[in-house]
């Protein structure tokens, strides 16, 4: 698989480098060259989730990885469930939370580690390997999950401190080891910026061997393919519109991915919070960053959304116009709400974020059109903002139960650079 830096597409990597670099020069995001599409969708949808996964992630990487290495890597990473839920008679859910940190962020951080793993083993990187992150919430507890006791990996992530939910907050940020994580007194925006210039800065990026676990790294995109795939196999035949809850937007372009690659998906919704920076864009053609402002669907607080060049660049290449191609909503707190309440109603709880995809679809699924929504993270994970929406309790599965009560081993810094560096030189230090 070849990709080139969107900033200078004169930088070409092989999918392996790109994993291992990250990021490219100046910042630029690697995206792949071609993406080829599948002759035979149908006999594809007939598979079962894991076989189809291989054969997707084989179509893309097999001239890099073997078909067994990568058949290995899939039932390693995808060890869980992706049901489709009904709701109600022409929408349904896509609940992507049934892994181990309770969110759909599990797919691409549990398929990452088991790629960077095999590349350390054999012996395609000397030296140190950090993985530094930003995260809102979900991203966060994915990646130190999937790299708990990783041999030879250190693992940091950053995260706005007071701005991700108790348990959010315990699933990831209570392991030790090898995983590091930093209450940043600011918001995500700001925890990015920090990460972005961390590996600007090419001395810092040698000494500690940095790479990012976040939607930046092209691993975890790919991985995100499959289970748009997994929708149409179940809803095969249908009109299947899917609304995405877009914080970074690194979901809806993996969706935009698996579209190109052949999946039967008339359509997609972009749909944010009110941090709308993308819908505004769409709608005007002014690109104008707010300040961001906090929600009860607090992983998609962004403002300065890193993913979105790749979108632009893939309906480029297909000659399309995204504010055409893509329909796209900005859900209030008033109206997020109201979409937990109904959905109450119609027999299914939904934590915020599934919530705001929930409204979108609402508003824009057309006669004929089978809507179905990104179920992005368990009720529980955000038990106080449920709770207290729809008035009534909510069990915390194993998972959380497992962490309620431990110790929080988070250490606390200003935003700003120097502190961070100061951190990675003890976290890898030791």
């Amino acid at each position: 698989m070849q990709l080139y830096n969107l900033k200078h597409p004169n930088q070409q990597v092989s999918f392996r480098q790109a994993t291992l670099q990250s990021i490219g020069r100046d910042s630029g995001l690697f995206f792949p060259s071609i993406l080829p599409r599948f002759d035979d969708i149908d006999s594809l949808l007939s598979m079962s989730f894991v076989d189809r996964s291989s054969a997707i992630l084989q179509h893309l990487l097999g001239d890099e990885f073997g078909h067994d290495t990568i058949d290995d890597m899939v039932r390693n990473a995808f060890t869980f469930p992706v049901p489709v839920v009904p709701v109600e008679d022409n929408i349904c859910t896509l609940e992507l939370f049934h892994g181990p940190t309770l969110a759909f962020k599990d797919f691409g951080a549990r398929f990452m580690a088991q790629v960077m793993s095999h590349l350390i083993e054999r012996g395609d990187h000397n030296g140190p390997l950090t993985i530094l992150s930003a995260t809102s919430g979900d991203t966060g507890a994915a990646v130190a999950h999937a790299f708990h006791n990783v041999p030879n990996i250190q693992v940091v992530v950053l995260y706005p401190k007071g701005k991700i939910s108790s348990l959010q907050e315990k699933l990831f940020c209570t392991l030790g080891g090898n995983i590091h994580t930093i209450a940043v007194e600011s918001d995500f925006d700001t925890c990015q910026d920090l990460v972005k210039q961390c590996f600007a800065d090419a001395e810092l990026v040698r000494r500690y061997g940095l790479n990012s676990a976040n939607s930046i790294n092209i691993s975890r995109l790919i991985a995100q393919t499959t289970y748009y795939f997994e929708a149409t196999a179940q809803l095969r035949g249908k009109e299947v519109v899917i609304s995405v809850p877009s914080g970074n937007f690194g979901n809806l372009t993996a969706g935009l991915i698996a579209q190109s690659l052949g999946a039967p998906i008339k359509a997609f919704i972009a749909s944010t919070n009110i941090n709308d920076t993308v819908p505004r864009y769409l709608a005007t053609g002014d690109w104008r960053v707010n300040l961001t402002q906090a929600t009860m669907s607090n992983a998609m607080d962004v403002s300065a959304p890193n993913n979105w060049p790749r979108i632009e660049a893939l309906f480029a290449r297909h000659q399309k116009a995204p504010n055409v191609e893509l329909r796209y909503n900005a859900v209030t707190e008033a109206e997020t709400t109201e979409a937990m309440l109904q959905l109450k109603n119609a027999g299914y709880i939904s934590e915020p974020h599934g919530a705001v995809a929930y409204a979108s679809l609402k508003k824009l699924l057309l006669q004929g059109e089978h809507g179905v929504f990104l179920g992005t993270a368990h009720p529980a994970k955000f038990k106080d903002s449920v709770e207290a929406t729809l008035q009534q309790s909510i069990r915390l599965p194993a998972e959380l139960e497992a962490v309620a009560n431990r110790k929080v081993l988070s250490s606390t810094i200003s935003a700003n650079k120097r502190e961070l560096e100061n951190q990675l030189a003890i976290y890898v230090a030791d």
